[in-house]
C-alpha cells in the first residue's frame, strides 16, 4: 500500500508540473502579442522559490545560489518566471542523469539580468543542440523519466514574452549551462497599443 500510495503521488506531481507548463504556455498565447505583465520584482527571490520547489523534488542535487551584493529588481511576472527557474532546475536534476551540483546564478550583464543554470550532469547530446526549445524533445531510449518536451518550450514561450533570450549549451569537461537574458528596463513602446 506504502508503495502504490507513493507512486500514486509522484504521478500527481507530474502531472502538476505537466499542467502548470500548459497553463503558463496557454495564459500567454492567449494574451495580445504574448504579453505578459510585469512589475520590478526581486529577482533573488524569484531563485529562491524555483530552488526551494525544486530541492523539494530531488533533495540529493546539491543546489547552490550566487547573488549579487544588491538586490536587483527585475520587470517580470514572478510566477512565470519562477516557471522558468524550476523547469530549467528539474531539468538539469533529471536529464542531466548524472548530475549531483547545480549551481544556479544572478548578475547584471549591461541592460540585461543574467539568469543561469548550470549542472556538472552529463551535458546536452549534439543531436539535441539545435532543437532544444521548439517543443520536440522527449525521454531518450531507455531514460526511465517521463517527458513530453514542453518544459524548455515553456521557458522559450515565456523569456520571449518578457523580450528576453534564452540559450542552453554545454560546458567544456561537462555538464550544460542554461542562460535566460531580462532586459532590466521596459521597452518604452511595449505598454503602448
Amino acid at each position: 500500500r506504502k508503495q502504490l500510495l507513493q507512486c500514486t503521488n509522484e504521478d500527481a506531481e507530474w502531472l502538476i508540473r505537466i499542467v502548470e507548463n500548459l497553463l503558463s504556455i496557454t495564459r500567454i498565447n492567449n494574451s495580445e502579442e504574448a504579453r505578459v505583465k510585469k512589475a520590478p520584482e526581486a529577482a533573488e527571490e524569484v531563485i529562491e522559490g524555483a530552488v526551494a520547489k525544486t530541492h523539494k523534488h530531488y533533495p540529493d542535487v546539491d543546489i547552490r545560489v550566487t547573488l549579487p551584493d544588491e538586490l536587483m529588481l527585475v520587470p517580470m511576472d514572478p510566477l512565470l518566471i519562477q516557471q522558468v527557474m524550476t523547469n530549467l532546475l528539474e531539468n538539469a536534476a533529471v536529464h542531466g542523469v548524472t548530475t549531483t551540483r547545480v549551481v544556479v546564478s544572478l548578475e547584471k550583464q549591461g541592460k540585461w539580468a543574467r539568469f543561469t543554470v548550470c549542472d556538472n550532469g552529463r551535458g546536452i547530446p549534439e543531436g539535441r543542440l539545435h532543437n532544444l526549445f521548439d517543443g520536440t524533445q522527449s525521454a531518450q531510449k531507455g531514460d526511465s523519466t517521463r517527458s513530453m518536451g514542453i518544459g524548455l518550450s515553456v521557458c522559450k514561450t515565456v523569456v520571449a514574452a518578457h523580450r528576453g533570450k534564452i540559450k542552453g549549451e554545454n560546458i567544456k569537461g561537462g555538464g550544460a549551462r542554461f542562460t535566460v537574458d531580462l532586459p532590466l528596463e521596459e521597452d518604452e513602446h511595449e505598454d503602448q497599443g
